[in-house]
């Protein structure tokens, strides 16, 4: 399972989720305590806002502990918003391309989870997408694909309820054509006013999340886990939720998925059924 942290209030430098801490992004990379496997060295990603509408990225298939590149940049990148992540990989090879954060636009996307039988139920998913959200993508993850789908069912205009449908649409396919859906994750994403976090599993196993205050008042992380050991500090958010970090502080509501989209007679669904 990968690990990944997200931020959001005024500007900090990168470090100090992704290299500071005791428990640092960096060092979960090959040290994680709360996922399935203590290493994640599959490539790394950094996503961040400035003064541009778009966000900076930066991403190698290099393990997180090995770049030196990584810790000069997050030294150096001060940033009101930022995405970064660990990758230990499930579905696509070791490569660029198929490390986190995924950009589109001004909209970044970070993964921690699997989607079961994705290799089954990748070209219906592939089918809902439109030419311009189909022609975007650059990888082979199911991560990828399934923030494709999110921007397909209108993640810009409402970004909690587009991505509850893309999750809905995913798990109805998997049922019709696997007789069995699990979908397992956590995952942040922003664009670049606003952060979003949703944590969800079919089954009792959603992958951890963790929120706490850091820095000036209204500015917080969110994290798959504490970066340090003062427990006090942070907050488990439960299964089946959504977080949304604002002008306003820290808001949460439930998240569910939805099916509120069909496969389009002429594409998904002959894919579906064929």
């Amino acid at each position: 399972m990968c690990r990944w942290a997200a931020y959001r209030g005024e500007p900090i430098f990168l470090e100090e989720l992704v290299t500071s801490p005791a428990h640092s992004l960096i060092e979960q990379s090959h040290c994680a305590t709360r996922a399935k496997t203590a290493t994640n060295a599959d490539g790394f990603g950094i996503a961040w806002y400035g003064d541009r509408p778009e966000p900076g990225r930066f991403r190698d298939v290099l393990p997180a502990w090995s770049d030196c590149n990584l810790k000069s940049l997050a030294r150096q990148i001060r940033s009101p918003l930022f995405l970064a992540h660990v990758r230990a990989a499930t579905h696509g090879a070791t490569r660029r391309d198929n490390c986190h954060p995924f950009v589109h636009g001004s909209w970044s996307f970070m993964h921690n989870g699997q989607i079961d039988h994705f290799d089954r139920i990748r070209r219906p998913m592939e089918a809902m997408l439109d030419d311009e959200h189909f022609h975007a993508r650059v990888g082979t993850t199911d991560s990828e694909l399934l923030f494709l789908l999110a921007l397909q069912f209108g993640l810009r205009d409402r970004p909690i309820a587009a991505m509850a449908e893309a999750v809905g649409f995913v798990e109805q396919i998997s049922l019709h054509l696997t007789g069995h859906a699990r979908v397992r994750m956590t995952a942040a994403f922003s664009d670049g006013s606003t952060l979003y976090a949703v944590r969800y599993s079919t089954d009792e196993y959603a992958p951890t999340l963790y929120a706490a205050p850091m820095g000036p008042k209204g500015s917080y992380c969110l994290v798959s886990e504490p970066l340090n050991d003062e427990t006090d500090t942070w907050v488990e958010i439960p299964a089946g939720s959504a977080v949304i970090l604002s002008d306003k502080g820290l808001d949460a509501a439930e998240f569910q998925p939805v099916v509120e989209r069909k496969p389009a007679p002429d594409t998904a669904l002959q894919v579906m059924v064929g």
